[in-house]
Order: structure tokens, then C-alpha cells, then sequence
């Protein structure tokens, strides 16, 4: 099993919406790593933390899983759609997702704060400078170390 962490703006998609809908297709994902991450390393029932962005409070909110295969992303042939990709075909697309279910809602916010505060986590693709990516891996031995923090 491998684990990720996606990122996604709680006023757009937020922990409460999955939980309500139960399974929800990532889709509008336009970087080629984090495309890559979805469509070459995720698989079925890897687990993923949910990550509150461009907030009051970012951090890690739940837990979520890959509940299918990577499949193209509708988005990207729909031109009413702010992700239509024009150079994109049905039969090369360009942009892949994967649908997430709904595990958990953590009882609090684990926070980028707290999580740069950690030593143990130096390493973490979230907390080097500059990474943007919206879908990351997460090392076994991180993901061990987060729950913990948020079950405290």
C-alpha cells in the first residue's frame, strides 16, 4: 500500500463535501507530476491524507482512499469547463484522475505549522520550499507519525 496526500481548498471541496458524497472523481489536476502520481503510482485502497489549502488554518483534516484505477478526466474535453485542455484528444488525453471514498474526518486540524514544527517529518514533500504539488507521496514512516499527531 502507498500513501499520498492531496490538497484541495475547503471553500471548492472540502473534507465535509466527500463525507457527504462519499466518493467524488479528483479531477482538474493540471500538473504533470501530480498527474503522474495519480496515473502510474496510485492504486486501489491506497490511502490519502486531506489537506485544507488557501485557508485560515492549511493542514491535514482526514483521511481518504483510491476507490478506482486512474481513467481521463472528463474535464479536459469540455470546453464550458475552466479545465478543458483544447490540445487534448479521447483518443491521447492528456490528463488523468482517480476517484477518492471517504474514510475519516480527523477530530482536529493537523496543521503545516505544527507539521513544519516536527523534526521527524524535515523530509516530507509538503514541507520542502517551493513544492506547489497538489498530489504527493507520503513516506509509510510519515504517515505513522501524522496519525499519531492527529489521534492526540
Amino acid at each position: 500500500m502507498n500513501y499520498w496526500l492531496m490538497k484541495s481548498e475547503p471553500d471548492v471541496f472540502s473534507i465535509d463535501d466527500l463525507k457527504a458524497r462519499g466518493r467524488e472523481p479528483w479531477d482538474g489536476v493540471r500538473n504533470y507530476q501530480a498527474r503522474n502520481f495519480m496515473r502510474d503510482g496510485m492504486a486501489l485502497g491506497d490511502l490519502i491524507f486531506f489537506y485544507h489549502s488557501n485557508c485560515k488554518v492549511p493542514g491535514i483534516v482526514g483521511i481518504a482512499k483510491v476507490v478506482s484505477e486512474a481513467y481521463p478526466d472528463p474535464s479536459q474535453f469540455d470546453p464550458a469547463s475552466k479545465y478543458f485542455d483544447a490540445g487534448s484528444s479521447r483518443a491521447a488525453p492528456r490528463w488523468m484522475l482517480v476517484d477518492v471514498g471517504y474514510v475519516e474526518t480527523f477530530p482536529r486540524t493537523v496543521s503545516l505549522d505544527e507539521l513544519k514544527s516536527c523534526a521527524q517529518l524535515a523530509e516530507m514533500p509538503l514541507l520542502r520550499k517551493g513544492n506547489r504539488l497538489s498530489v504527493m507521496p507520503v513516506a509509510a514512516g510519515d504517515w505513522q507519525f501524522i496519525t499519531g499527531l492527529a489521534a492526540a
